[in-house]
C-alpha cells in the first residue's frame, strides 16, 4: 500500500444504472466517507453509493 493510500484508506464508489463504476472520493476515516455517500445518494438519482476500504486484496474502482 501506497502513502496516499494508508492516508486516504477509504473510498466512494458511485454505481450507475448501467453498471458503471467510478471513485468518487478518497477520504481518512469510514464516517467522513458514509457522510458523502449519504448525502450523494440523497439526492435521488438512479445511482448507487457506497464505501469501500483500501487494501492489500481490495481493488477500488476506476
Amino acid at each position: 500500500m501506497n502513502d496516499s493510500a494508508s492516508m486516504l484508506p477509504w473510498l466512494v464508489v458511485r454505481q450507475d444504472d448501467n453498471g458503471n463504476r467510478y471513485r468518487v472520493g478518497r477520504y481518512a476515516t469510514r464516517a467522513e466517507a458514509q457522510k458523502i455517500a449519504d448525502s450523494l445518494d440523497g439526492r435521488g438519482h438512479k445511482r448507487l453509493y457506497w464505501v469501500e476500504r483500501i487494501g492489500r486484496n481490495a481493488t477500488p474502482a476506476d
